[in-house]
Parts: structure tokens; sequence; C-alpha cells
């Protein structure tokens, strides 16, 4: 299930870091512990985006100028899904950076058909390899074309699609097929705009602070579709919980696949 959490902002102008999924990935761990559902307490299958609103770029971050501030968060468990949402909905005001925050509304996504090929655009960084404390592999850049970066994150989404218990061996033994295949186009024109698509991010897991390499570009992948209904859910990479490896249909429009809204009154 994807949905999108509307904050309404308070603080217009105010400011979070250019790359802030780590602060918003501290409150949704805090209001998933707030909840008190011990059964949720170290809970981590799911991913969400960065904010969304109406931003300008200065020094200092992204400054929001919009009323709303909207998260996309996604997850295959309903039960957690309205489990954090009712905690969520519990608070009247939070803070992420300098943003003073208000739970609205959530709207939800009508689900997407999925086939073998798929051509996806990242809405948050893709880290590819999974950091170890002080290595300098962390901050290694694979270029996407090469054979490694496909093997890299088919190994990762095996892996996650297995410890989640949605599939038997016996089915993660046929997903053999996985190719990552980037825009070449896109990667070009930004070369020749001197921009990047890979940049080191900062990510915090159980107090340690590493640096990754995060990837963001149009791709298509060629993959089961089973496995791309997973990515699509759940993320691609490591730290989907964290707020990497959200990816979006390419050329489609994510607004017009709202079917449902669900609406709560502030106090």
């Amino acid at each position: 299930m994807r949905i999108r959490i509307v904050f309404h902002l308070w603080n217009k102008g105010a400011c979070v870091p250019f790359h802030h999924q780590h602060l918003m990935a501290q409150v949704i761990k805090g209001v998933n512990l707030r909840g008190g559902n011990s059964s949720f307490r170290n809970f981590t299958d799911y991913n969400f985006s960065a904010l969304k609103g109406l931003t300008k770029v200065s020094r200092k971050g992204l400054h929001f100028y919009s009323n709303k501030v909207t998260l996309v968060f996604s997850c295959n468990r309903i039960d957690f899904v309205d489990y954090f949402l009712d905690s969520l909905f519990d608070l009247e005001e939070f803070e992420v950076g300098g943003l003073q925050l208000s739970p609205e509304m959530v709207e939800k996504e009508e689900p997407i058909v999925v086939e073998d090929k798929m051509k996806y655009v990242c809405i948050s960084p893709i880290v590819v390899r999974k950091p170890l404390f002080d290595d300098p592999k962390n901050r290694l850049f694979i270029y996407p074309e090469d054979d490694l970066f496909s093997d890299l994150l088919y190994d990762s989404t095996m892996e996650r699609m297995e410890s989640q218990g949605i599939f038997k061996s016996s089915q993660i033994d046929s997903f053999f097929r996985f190719q990552i295949v980037p825009d070449k186009a896109y990667l070009l024109r930004l070369s020749e705009l001197n921009k990047k698509f890979a940049r080191v991010y900062p990510v915090y897991d159980d107090d340690i602070k590493f640096e990754v390499r995060g990837y963001t570009f149009p791709f298509t992948l060629y993959a089961n579709k089973q496995v791309q209904e997973f990515i699509f859910t759940q993320g691609i990479g490591s730290f989907c919980h964290k707020g990497f490896g959200m990816i979006d249909i390419a050329n489609s429009n994510p607004i017009k696949r709202i079917i449902t809204r669900k609406s709560k009154v502030l106090a």
C-alpha cells in the first residue's frame, strides 16, 4: 500500500537540509515507538520519500513556502500502516528540522499494473551497497551500466523478500532475471550540464553515522512481476526504512492514482 500523508505547515519559509530523510526517519521511528505496540517496535519493512511541497533553495537547505507538505509512505503490511497512522494523527504538531508540521489527511494510491519490464524514476536516492563501519567501499562509485550495480541490488532485493517471509525459497530461486538499464540519454544530459546523479549521503543506524553513495536517475528494470511489485511497495536497495530507494512509475502522474481519502479533524 502506498499512501500520501499531507501535513499542514505552520511556519512558511522554514527549511530542512537538502537531504533530510534521516530527520524524517527519526520522526517515523518515534511515532512507531509512541504507539506502544511491541510487535512493531523493531519493524522496518516500509519505505518513504523526502518531504514534497513548494520549495526554494538557499545555502541553508530547502525552504518550504506552501501550506501543505506531503510525504509518500509505503508498506505491504496494512495493519502496520493503520497502526502508524493512528499514532501519527495523535500528534497535534511536531518538527522536522525547522518545519512545524501537523498531520492533516491521508490519500491512498491506486495499485499499479506491473509487467516484466518497467520504467521507473527515483524519488529518493538508491543505496546499492549496504555499508560497513569505516569501510571505504561505502562511498565507492559504481557506474549504473556495470553488471555489479544490478547484481548488488538483486542480492539485497532477494534477501529482503526472503527475510520478510513473503515467498518460499523455491520462488526466490525462480526470480533469477534482474537487470537494471539506466536511461543513457538522461545520464549524458547530466554529464553535459556538469550535474551529478550520484552523491554521498549521511545515514544514522543504531547511533552510528555512515556515509553512503546514493544514485538518482531513471531506469528500466527487467524482472519478474512479483519482484516489480515488491520494490514498488518496499523500495529498492539498502536503508529503505531510512528514506532511500523509493521509486515511482516513469511518465506517470501520481496525483491521478489517488482513489480514496482519509481525513482527521485536528484538535
